[in-house]
């Protein structure tokens, strides 16, 4: 039982060579582009929907965070779009794996914090120590900081894995128990299949949601350091 409920999560390999990095590229294709002087609608409304996103995510920055527009609006189409297709049966949702939403959390932190400790040295410094602090408390406040600091980039990923399993998991149990309730009781299974209908279109706003969270946090640690 529980290898077929967690089969989902193992990256699928063919001839003994991971799949992971075609999966990875593949959300990418997905994207319309045209070279023509009028867009398509489904362009414009791509580019509609970037341009809403960077002015609510990026209008706070100043010049030298907003310079990192084009990479955030990258990352949460990237995230939002292998949420997606992680929805759609027999597929696999690269960001179910700690690893890689820790490969992509662990370098943007980095980024925020030597960019503040490169334009605003003083007042990165500063974020270790409180002001008024008492003198007894002082080691201890920087321990504190100085740990809360380094558990960021670990919250992002674990709350993107967290959030992205938990849905896939609860959707495969009550697709499972749907089918079992199909030969026992109609009426159940009608009810147990009504809330797999709404558990799935929860979990693609969830797909959403979570995709711009992990992005908007980025951007939040962004625009403390510079």
């Amino acid at each position: 039982m529980n290898e077929n409920l967690f089969a989902s999560f193992i990256t699928p390999v063919i001839l003994g060579i991971p799949l992971a990095i075609f999966i990875v590229i593949f959300p990418s294709l997905l994207f319309p582009t045209s070279n023509r002087l009028v867009n398509n609608r489904l362009i414009s409304l791509q580019q509609w929907v970037l341009q809403l996103t960077s002015k609510q995510m990026m209008g706070n920055h100043n010049i030298k965070g907003q310079t990192w527009t084009l990479m955030l609006m990258s990352l949460i189409m990237f995230i939002g779009s292998t949420n997606l297709l992680g929805l759609l049966p027999h597929s696999f949702t690269p960001t179910t794996q700690l690893s890689m939403n820790l490969g992509m959390a662990i370098p943007l932190w980095a980024g925020t914090v030597i960019t503040g400790f490169r334009n605003k040295t003083k007042a990165s410094l500063a974020h270790f120590l409180p002001q008024g602090t008492p003198t007894p408390l002082i080691p201890m406040l920087v321990v504190i900081e100085t740990i809360s600091l380094f558990i960021q980039p670990i919250a992002l990923a674990v709350r993107l894995t967290a959030n992205i399993t938990a849905g896939h998991l609860l959707i495969h149990l009550i697709g499972g128990a749907t089918l079992t309730l199909m030969n026992i009781s109609t009426t159940m299974a009608l009810i147990t299949f009504i809330i797999l209908v709404l558990l799935t279109i929860l979990e693609f706003a969830v797909a959403m949601i979570q995709a711009y969270v992990f992005t908007l946090l980025v951007s939040l640690y962004l625009h403390d350091n510079t």
